[in-house]
């Protein structure tokens, strides 16, 4: 199936297929609201992020007023109900969402995608009603912007390393330590990390707190210098004798490295969903240049090899994006994903490497130039594999789910 890429507002072939939620089986059919919040998405991306994607990407400049815009249109409360200023939409929504954002430019996916899955969810899910209406309702309406952090300079995939500590002294939680690769990390508002309150407990010694960050005791550190996605703002947070109230625990002692977990479950779609964009974004250039470029006295799209590589991308990247609608329509009916959502995370994003390897090689030696799209796309989809789980922990999940169902 193939993209109608000259037309903004077209919605491609295989877009008119979906997995709704709330069913009893799955329908490939797209209801007339998902279709039409997936153009309004696609058009708004084509207008307000594409102009601007390059210019961002050289400056490492972070697409504050782009975002702000998407709060205004509830993309940064997407799962969120209304009640608590969310836009009340589906997983199933919140992948299309993800998608064409990312179909553009993978920084402004990434970015609306943490904020999304890890701060503004995790909050949503474990807190109590008081902690969801100070900071869920802003958070989804876009006001304030979320960061999440679980890993640290010595806890990457193992994150029972966690070194940062929480201390009680009195009424509040005194943090130290700092955190690694935070999405948002300096221009963040406010940010879910998670931190030692038994260095005796293992992973059931780690609990979550809500932290202010302009609040004293904690401050921006390094700012990444990344290989992509480089107008998403990554950056460390460090934390020297910062005072938290105790009322910015998230759930009981101790459960930080679990809620984390379950986080991470529906963060991997929103990942996989990234992957899914910047794949389709990578292929679309590819086969829009296959199509004008000629060499021998005729396109290149006419050659056998360079069909193949079309073939196959295209056929890869469906197969990706059923496995990503599977477990969004999982997520949708209350289902546990965590084998599913690792799945579609390792797969799309592998994919997203060999589509934008593919893709440049399309373009040949255009492709390895900043003219041309392939070339950022090449750049920006191998953080897939690394972000949220490794392809490594992801193959460990799907074991260990196999292993002991």
């Amino acid at each position: 199936m193939t993209t109608a890429v000259d037309a903004p507002t077209s919605i491609p072939a295989q877009d008119a297929q979906a997995v709704p939620q709330a069913q009893p089986g799955i329908s490939f059919q797209m209801t007339p609201d998902q279709l039409a919040i997936r153009k309004m998405v696609r058009e708004f991306a084509e207008a307000e992020i594409a102009p601007h994607v390059m210019v961002w990407d050289e400056a490492q400049t972070f697409p504050r007023e782009a975002i702000r815009k998407l709060g205004e249109l509830g993309m940064l409360g997407v799962l969120i109900p209304e009640e608590y200023g969310g836009a009340g939409l589906s997983y199933v929504d919140y992948v299309n969402v993800v998608e064409e954002l990312s179909r553009v430019d993978g920084s402004v996916g990434i970015s609306v995608a943490a904020h999304n899955s890890l701060c503004t969810n995790h909050i949503f899910m474990f807190g109590t009603e008081e902690q969801r209406r100070r900071w869920v309702t802003p958070l989804a309406a876009g006001e304030l912007i979320g960061a999440w952090g679980l890993t640290e300079a010595g806890a990457g995939s193992d994150a029972k390393g966690t070194q940062t500590t929480a201390v009680l002294d009195g009424n509040e939680y005194v943090l130290n330590g700092s955190k690694n690769f935070i999405t948002h990390g300096s221009v963040g508002d406010v940010a879910v990390l998670m931190a030692k309150t038994d260095r005796t407990a293992g992973t059931h010694g780690i609990s979550a707190f809500v932290v202010d960050l302009h609040q004293k005791g904690i401050r921006a550190g390094k700012k990444e210098n990344k290989l992509g996605l480089r107008a998403s703002d990554t950056a460390t947070l460090v934390m020297e004798e910062c005072r938290v109230p105790k009322a910015n625990l998230l759930g009981h002692l101790g459960e930080g490295f679990v809620q984390a977990m379950q986080v991470l479950d529906g963060g991997r779609i929103s990942i996989a969903a990234l992957a899914l964009g910047m794949a389709q974004g990578a292929y679309d250039c590819a086969l829009a240049y296959s199509k004008q470029r000629e060499q021998f006295g005729k396109r290149i799209s006419e050659f056998q090899s360079i069909q193949n590589y079309l073939a196959d991308m295209a056929t890869e990247i469906d197969a990706a994006r059923l496995l990503t609608w599977r477990a969004a329509w999982m997520k949708d009916n209350h289902l546990k994903t965590t084998r599913e959502s690792a799945m579609c995370k390792l797969y799309a994003a592998e994919v997203s490497v060999r589509v934008a390897n593919l893709a440049v090689q399309i373009h040949g030696g255009y492709g390895f130039t900043k003219d041309f799209k392939a070339e950022k796309f090449y750049r920006d989809v191998k953080l897939c594999t690394i972000g949220e789980g490794t392809s490594e922990i992801q193959r460990m999940v799907i074991a260990r789910q196999l292993l002991h169902d």
